[in-house]
């Protein structure tokens, strides 16, 4: 098991940074950087699965919170619909870790890849969807239904994990009616507290040896400098840049979680 930074060869660090910087970029845009980032971290040699998700996490928290800050005040999301929303997919995320010790996440799978495809196929087919903000709901269901999204998507996170940001964007943009832009730039607030509920997790619970500081700080600098580009970029280019990077990584999300429910069920 790798116990620390000091272990790793200069490449391996280089290719590391690199994987974070790109990660922090999708993230900003349209989440899902931990599709570029986990994986990186778990192809080092001798790094334990436990250490690839704590240190990816606490490299993740410094991107998304960078970008957060980014779309404030750039786009400036109405925050009495974002921090609510962040307030209880943190608590979400909490349930999630806990039901992942004794559930695992493989029953639930499935049932998240056939939803990745539909609302993937849904915004392939409707090139208007999340174009412009048009809200379908107001006032107190309207918050409602964003606190009830928060919650499933910050469980999902804390049971699971990958392409939460993706996620929280396609439930504001396709069950809530926002434009991408908008949708980015709350759910960074969102992703920004479930990803500092699992570093407490870690930190707290998991045993020592677990967060590797030295490469987490060096990915949170490359996910920092990544989400600060990618959030100024997608501020720029707009709702339809954004649409066409959702689509990829939606694509590249629904098959790495078709490759785990094919290799955990018929491998």
């Amino acid at each position: 098991m790798l116990s620390g930074f000091e272990s790793l060869g200069p490449l391996t660090v280089v290719l590391i940074v690199v994987a974070g910087f790109c990660a922090g970029w999708v993230d900003a845009v349209v989440g899902g950087g931990g599709l570029i980032q986990l994986p990186a971290l778990l192809a080092v040699p001798g790094i334990a699965p436990v250490q690839a998700l704590a240190t990816n996490k606490m490299g993740s928290v410094f991107g998304t919170t960078t970008s957060a800050f980014t779309y404030a005040r750039r786009v400036r999301p109405d925050l009495r619909t974002a921090i609510p929303m962040a307030l209880v997919a943190l608590a979400g995320a909490f349930g999630g870790a806990a039901v992942a010790t004794v559930l695992p996440g493989r029953v639930f799978k499935p049932i998240i890849l056939a939803a990745i495809i539909a609302v993937a196929l849904f915004t392939a087919f409707k090139p208007q969807m999340g174009l412009y903000t048009e809200l379908r709901l107001k006032g107190r269901r309207h918050l409602a239904t964003a606190c009830g999204l928060g919650l499933a998507i910050g469980f999902y996170d804390g049971l699971i994990g990958p392409g939460t940001g993706s996620f929280l964007v396609i439930a504001l943009v396709s069950g809530m009616g926002y434009a991408f832009l908008e949708a980015s730039a709350k759910a960074k607030i969102v992703n920004m507290a479930t990803n500092i509920g699992a570093i407490v997790i870690f930190a707290v619970f998991a045993p020592g040896g677990t967060l590797l500081w030295g490469l987490g700080l060096a990915l949170g600098a490359a996910n920092m400098c990544g989400g600060y580009l990618g959030a100024r970029m997608a501020v720029a280019r707009g709702n339809r840049f954004i649409r066409w990077v959702f689509l990829a990584v939606v694509a590249a999300l629904a098959l790495k979680l078709g490759v785990d429910v094919w290799n955990e069920n018929f491998a």
